[in-house]
């Protein structure tokens, strides 16, 4: 199997379920569409990086992929271009609940079958020295939303309703499900 993804965090999700895969780094276009909807987006995503990783690989294989976005009212957070933006979604996510989407996409012979998970996230009030000191530590520049919950962002959450791999950015119950419906073995695989 291939992992279609240059994220650490995903890769590291997968070795948890035991699963035997290459990494692959694939180019799409992420540009969100028109009036797009936060889960739309991600499986779109998702999809096409599947898709792009099994192309790559002569259309052979099993090929994994996911995708995260951030949403708070319906907007899009992706990564943070720069500090100021950073600096802007962080101070928007503060002291309100918003929405993480993470679709997961298998690409095997059969296509592609693709979920959607969506977990509610709560933020602790923000001051300005917070954010310029989370900024600073350089952990949210690469992550959808601005922050990673899996690290020292995990300290501005005061609560989460849903999948906490999914906000990390691979949701493990349903990756494994996607596992077994195409018989890729993993540490949970039935015997």
């Amino acid at each position: 199997m291939i992992l279609a993804s240059r994220s650490p965090r995903r890769a590291e999700l997968l070795r948890q379920l035991g699963a035997s895969f290459a990494v692959i780094d694939v180019e799409i276009d992420e540009a969100p569409g028109a009036q797009e909807a936060p889960a739309d987006y991600v499986r779109r995503l998702a999809r096409a990086k599947a898709e792009a990783g099994r192309a790559a690989h002569g259309n052979t294989g099993a090929v994994l992929a996911a995708d995260t976005s951030v949403a708070l009212a319906g907007r899009l957070f992706g990564k943070p271009r720069d500090a100021a933006d950073g600096a802007a979604i962080l101070s928007a996510l503060s002291g309100r609940r918003h929405e993480v989407h993470t679709a997961v996409a298998l690409a095997t012979g059969r296509g592609v079958e693709a979920c959607v998970v969506a977990t509610v996230v709560e933020f602790a009030p923000l001051d300005a020295a917070v954010i310029a000191a989370y900024w600073a530590s350089g952990e949210p520049a690469d992550k959808a939303g601005a922050y990673g919950i899996q690290g020292l962002g995990g300290a501005l959450v005061t609560r989460i309703e849903g999948s906490y791999s999914a906000v990390v950015g691979l949701p493990l119950c349903e990756t494994r499900a996607l596992l077994d419906s195409a018989g890729i073995p993993h540490a949970l695989s039935p015997r």
